[in-house]
């Protein structure tokens, strides 16, 4: 345990983030089997696969917020939890891991009441039509009994990629993701379950997996150890995580927000079939963010403890790499998708016009992907470093301030109104990157003069 500590701050960087990141990066990719997987198979049902899919999508929002509580708190503690490592004051890293664990478990308690109780106002709030509802409220009204084990898995598993035991990480959503594509076609097909069978599929996944977060926290192999006496929720030390996490949080949770307004735009413009578009986009879209989100969380217990150990030199030289690597591989993804969106929109349904549909807004959707490692390498890194307000200010342009009125705003500007819904997300990406980038060049260097 001590040598995996002393790694972070001696290793040599590109092979510590090598070593760190590629494990992230294959569990993130694991990782949206979750939905993916559900989508795929959802989508090939037969004779009502396109309308249960166009459901399933709708409830992606309240998943989306379900995982950013998560990532509230495990985002915001993780890195505070490495930061403290890195000074050497490991009581305080536990007491972190312990307030962050119970308030994990009071969120849980009313995520799943909420859900519980109105489901369905939400979703029609989130864009259901009359067609689709039926579909997404029997996926959701199961998928919430499920919530604790999500809440559990994604913020508690954050700890442990923070001490460096990323492996453990990636086996934790390597356990839950075999499991998930194993009981779909079961529940779905083989006991005429549909929809109900992909979402109770999911949530014993997510189970699985969090026994086995769980048991390993609190275990002998982990250097921050989950335990009765750490886990009273101390305001000093908890509350900060909160902050830091925030920004995490409104860049996912304005997902739900976002996918609301285009939801209804594009139900107004084009109908079921642009809705259904929407969410093989999102679906798409994952493939771009959550490796880069792998890539970014491998970097963060680096820089979270280097910087606590006020190791500035350290710090640089992984934001150096984790820009590159987030660069290179959100220009050979846009490469791909701008050469073959047929291919992609095919993976999640085999109606043919959905996938000419499709084909054409993704080109559009996804046109200034190529870029967007940048965003992912400033933002991820103003967290890793404790950076609170930069980080939350960052999160907060891009969605609000520029994503959401654009919505609004592009099908006036351009004949194809449908087309100009889906315009909005690159035109907000090429102005959230630049403003990013001069923002990070003037606060990272103040960050560092110890």
């Amino acid at each position: 345990m001590n040598d995996n500590k002393e790694m972070l701050g001696t290793a040599p960087i590109g092979k510590l983030l090598f070593k760190l990141a590629v494990p992230t990066v294959v569990a993130q990719l694991i990782n949206m089997l979750y939905n993916i997987v559900d989508r795929i198979y959802i989508g090939h049902i037969p004779g009502d696969g396109s309308l249960a899919l166009t459901g399933v999508g709708v409830c992606m929002p309240i998943i989306m917020i379900i995982s950013a509580f998560a990532s509230l708190i495990g985002s915001g503690g993780a890195p505070r939890a490495s930061i403290s490592m890195g000074k050497g004051d490991n009581r305080s890293a536990e007491k972190i891991l312990g307030g962050c664990f119970t308030l994990q478990l009071v969120i849980s308690a009313v995520l799943t009441t909420v859900l519980l109780l109105w489901n369905e106002d939400l979703l029609l709030l989130f864009g259901a039509s009359t067609n689709t509802i039926g579909y997404a409220t029997a996926y959701m009204n199961i998928y919430a009994l499920g919530t604790v084990f999500v809440q559990l898995t994604l913020g508690m598993g954050a700890f442990i990629t923070a001490q460096g035991f990323t492996n453990v990480s990636m086996m934790t959503v390597l356990i839950g993701a075999i499991t998930n594509i194993i009981l779909d076609p079961i529940f779905i097909f083989a006991l005429d379950m549909g929809v109900k069978g992909a979402a109770l599929a999911t949530i014993l996944s997510q189970a699985i997996s969090c026994v086995w977060v769980l048991c390993f926290l609190c275990g002998k192999k982990t250097f921050l150890k989950l335990q009765k006496e750490t886990m009273k929720i101390d305001g000093k030390l908890v509350f900060p995580c909160i902050a830091l996490g925030l920004s995490t949080f409104i860049m996912q949770s304005s997902e739900s927000v976002i996918s609301v307004c285009f939801n209804a735009s594009l139900l107004a413009y084009g109908g079921d079939i642009a809705v259904g578009a929407m969410t093989i986009l999102t679906s798409v879209m994952q493939f771009a963010m959550l490796p880069m989100q792998g890539i970014a969380q491998g970097a963060q217990p680096i820089a979270s403890y280097n910087f606590g150990a006020r190791n500035a030199n350290r710090v640089k030289k992984t934001f150096k790499l984790l820009l590159t690597a987030c660069l290179i591989y959100s220009f050979v993804l846009w490469g791909a998708i701008m050469l073959f969106p047929e291919v992609f929109a095919g993976i999640f349904t085999p109606d043919t016009e959905l996938i000419i549909f499709t084909a054409k807004a993704l080109r559009i959707y996804c046109g200034v992907l190529c870029i967007f490692g940048i965003q992912i390498a400033c933002q991820m890194t103003f967290v890793s470093i404790g950076n609170a307000p930069c980080s939350i200010i960052v999160a907060v342009v891009r969605k609000f301030v520029l994503l959401l009125p654009l919505i609004y705003l592009m099908p006036n500007l351009v004949p194809d109104k449908t087309m100009g819904v889906y315009l909005a997300e690159p035109v907000a990406d090429i102005v959230a990157v630049t403003f990013t980038t001069i923002l990070f060049s003037v606060q990272f260097k103040k960050s560092l003069k110890f």
